[in-house]
């Protein structure tokens, strides 16, 4: 569930770490320091979903951007926040947020938070393009230089994972897990299927999944 994330949070201690783990996890990230530009920044990164701080500075808060959001975009807000009170959740969903995170919070609980709200409001594009590799996992269609792939429904899982993934090193444990449902079998079946992907996808241009040595495949140009 790959997906354009805005993050505006003036604490670097908190900005840099959730960044990183929100890229660890696939997505695009953009990161803010405060709300400065914040319409300018909207408009070209067209996020899916923005992390707002709601206390920042420069005098525009996070209740004041979840409302420009709504105005401009059909992003999705999750506030992020110390301010607990039943008043200042229900001024965030009255802004326009679609969920809440109270500061202290463990990153995997944010993680899976963005992943729950992209996935109910389907905000996560369901194209994805690589090259001359255009993947749709919503038309369960795959094209290479214009040209239809004949794949079997286990090899389209795999290439939606690897493009969903891309640049990433994905080992075999990893790709058994999520495409086939369990991380105990013979890796061969893995080696298998990336051999017969690679071969479709290569009749019409030069490689685009790459083996990493001893720690399992990485798709990119």
């Amino acid at each position: 569930m790959v997906a354009r994330v805005l993050v505006v949070e003036d604490e670097e201690a908190i900005r840099d770490p959730l960044t990183a783990a929100l890229r660890a996890a696939g997505h695009e990230v953009r990161a803010c320091a405060d709300g400065a530009g914040f319409e300018a920044v909207v408009d070209a990164f067209r996020p899916d979903l923005t992390l707002l701080d709601v206390h920042l500075p420069g005098g525009r808060d996070g209740f004041e951007l979840a409302r420009v959001l709504s105005g401009r975009s059909d992003c999705a807000v999750l506030m992020v926040t110390a301010r607990d009170a039943v008043a200042d959740r229900l001024a965030g969903f009255g802004a326009g947020a679609d969920d809440y995170v109270v500061k202290p919070f463990a990153t995997a609980e944010v993680l899976a938070r963005v992943a729950a709200v992209l996935r109910r409001l389907g905000r996560v594009p369901s194209t994805v393009q690589v090259a001359d590799l255009i993947v749709d996992e919503g038309a369960r269609i795959a094209t290479r230089a214009g040209h239809p792939l004949p794949l079997t429904g286990t090899e389209f899982k795999l290439l939606a994972y690897l493009t969903g993934h891309r640049g990433r090193i994905l080992s075999k444990t990893q790709l058994l897990t999520q495409v086939w449902g369990y991380d105990e079998y013979d890796p061969n079946l893995v080696e298998v299927h990336v051999s017969a992907l690679r071969r479709k996808l290569e009749q019409h241009g030069p490689r685009l999944i790459h083996t990493a040595r001893g720690l399992g495949y990485v798709l990119r140009p």
